[in-house]
């Protein structure tokens, strides 16, 4: 039996009625079943810190780049990355320059040799190695005696003309002139400017011994400080009450606790022009080496000489000794793991060297010329990084998460690929990333930045589904350093999130 349709009117109006119920219940399915936009562990640590979204950006993506991404927010934003930007850096340099390149301190001979004596000049033509440690150094010039000079009647020359020389503030970054993560760069880099100080307690005499390492000439310093008569280890370096600002004396005028045992003190040197000079002169006499002149700057007219009669080049003098830095794979392990600033500028430098050859006057403008060359090369669907001096340690560096995501994933599948990935710091396991993302120890390889208002995290990470991904994360805000633990959350995330 057919029954009578309903009027029109009435049909039009009952579908109306049912029109907001109907468009609710399609509605309700896909926001049960929607994704939050990041990851609940990471807004809350974002919460918690008072960091508002907009100063973020995060990426999660494959790492062979065949699927899309797992989280991508605000990817394209260009963001400062404080010493994430070591990354790129580390990276253009295994690739420009292979994982085997070693920068060459060269001594030659202005002069002739007899008896032990060489009647002439000493000359230290540095190549920007950078990692020229006491050690190091000290085993080249006992090279050098063992080669059959012990005496030097004239001076040892330096020449540092393989980087640009300009004049540097050590301060201008952060105003902290002495702390050593603000070294320049430096043709003949001495143990990164840095002198180290050691404090060893004698009770037996009531006080602790003090030596420095490298040994530097033309300084007075204190041979000993007092033991403080409690038998605390608290604010030690505050307690000595250290005056370490004057080039020629270095000065303790308060005490040290026997409770501290042995300690060190790394400081930068307050006249950093002088430093090579001082430890070579320092370490050649306390060797046993003897010096009657000094140890000195060759002039440009000087080195114009000793170009045009090749001594430089090591074709004439009848002494030439050549001290190979340690291979980059190594140096790039130090950079990354180690956030070494000083380093990481060495390598930016480099970028311009055309393999296995020296550049003179290397400046920030040929190491900038060169990555934005590379990177045009080897991403050209990304946009350039903004490149200082390549270590992050600037106000004006940028880059985007996609953009070094798709490095890292160009990095993958390079001929460095391991060299790269053994650089960086494992998660919950050692470097800067000992005492981060424990919970998920080495499953992430993470090169972490920070300065005032900056935290960042870039990297890879093996999910727990097998494939492996890379985890970009950036926090630039005035409250960057609490939004840590956030940063922490899109790792343990990206490892655990199947």
């Amino acid at each position: 039996m057919l029954v009578n349709p309903l009027p029109a009117r009435l049909l039009l109006a009952t579908v109306l009625a049912l029109l907001p119920a109907w468009t609710l219940a399609q509605k309700a399915p896909v926001a049960r079943s929607a994704k939050p936009l990041l990851p609940a562990a990471v807004t809350k640590a974002l919460s918690r810190a008072q960091v508002p979204l907009d100063a973020v950006t995060l990426l999660v993506v494959d790492a062979a780049g065949k699927q899309p991404p797992r989280l991508a927010y605000r990817a394209t934003e260009p963001m400062n990355p404080a010493s994430v930007m070591k990354l790129v850096t580390t990276y253009a340099a295994l690739d420009l320059l292979g994982p085997d390149y070693t920068w060459t301190t060269r001594v030659l001979m202005d002069g002739s040799i007899s008896g032990g004596v060489l009647h002439g000049n000493l000359i230290v033509r540095g190549g920007g190695d950078p990692k020229m440690v006491v050690e190091r150094l000290q085993a080249l010039l006992a090279q050098i005696q063992y080669s059959g000079v012990k005496v030097v009647r004239g001076d040892i020359v330096l020449d540092r003309s393989a980087f640009q020389s300009a004049a540097q503030d050590a301060g201008e970054f952060d105003g902290e002139p002495l702390r050593p993560y603000n070294a320049s760069p430096d043709a003949l880099l001495i143990n990164f400017k840095a002198m180290v100080m050691r404090f060893t307690p004698d009770p037996l005499n009531n006080r602790a011994l003090v030596t420095v390492e490298p040994p530097l000439s033309g300084i007075v310093i204190d041979e000993s400080v007092p033991l403080a008569r409690v038998a605390r280890c608290g604010d030690w370096r505050s307690e000595l009450r250290a005056s370490v600002d004057n080039p020629n004396r270095l000065q303790f005028t308060g005490s040290y606790s026997a409770a501290c045992g042995e300690r060190v003190w790394p400081s930068a040197y307050a006249e950093p022009a002088s430093f090579a000079a001082r430890a070579i002169e320092g370490s050649w006499r306390a060797m046993g080496g003897l010096l009657t002149g000094t140890v000195r700057d060759a002039s440009a007219p000087e080195l114009a000489l000793l170009r045009a009669r090749g001594t430089l080049s090591g074709e004439k003098p009848p002494l030439r000794l050549d001290a190979p830095s340690l291979p980059l794979r190594e140096i790039v392990r130090d950079v990354n793991k180690f956030s070494n600033n000083v380093m990481a500028r060495h390598l930016f430098l480099s970028l311009s060297r055309q393999q296995g050859g020296q550049l003179d006057q290397a400046s920030p403008e040929t190491g900038r010329a060169a990555l934005a060359a590379w990177w045009k090369k080897s991403l050209p669907q990304q946009p350039a990084p903004v490149m200082d001096n390549g270590s992050g340690l600037s106000r004006i560096e940028r880059v985007t998460a996609s953009g070094l995501a798709a490095m890292l994933q160009h990095a993958a599948s390079s001929r460095v690929a391991q060299d790269l990935l053994d650089s960086l710091p494992v998660a919950g396991m050692d470097a800067t990333m000992r005492e981060r993302a424990k919970n998920v120890a080495g499953q992430a390889f993470i090169k972490t930045g920070s300065l005032r208002d900056v935290t960042a995290v870039a990297g890879y990470a093996n999910g727990a589904s097998g494939a492996r991904y890379i985890v970009v994360g950036i926090v630039n805000h005035p409250n960057a350093g609490a939004a840590r633990p956030a940063l922490d959350a899109l790792i343990q995330w990206a490892v655990q999130e199947r």
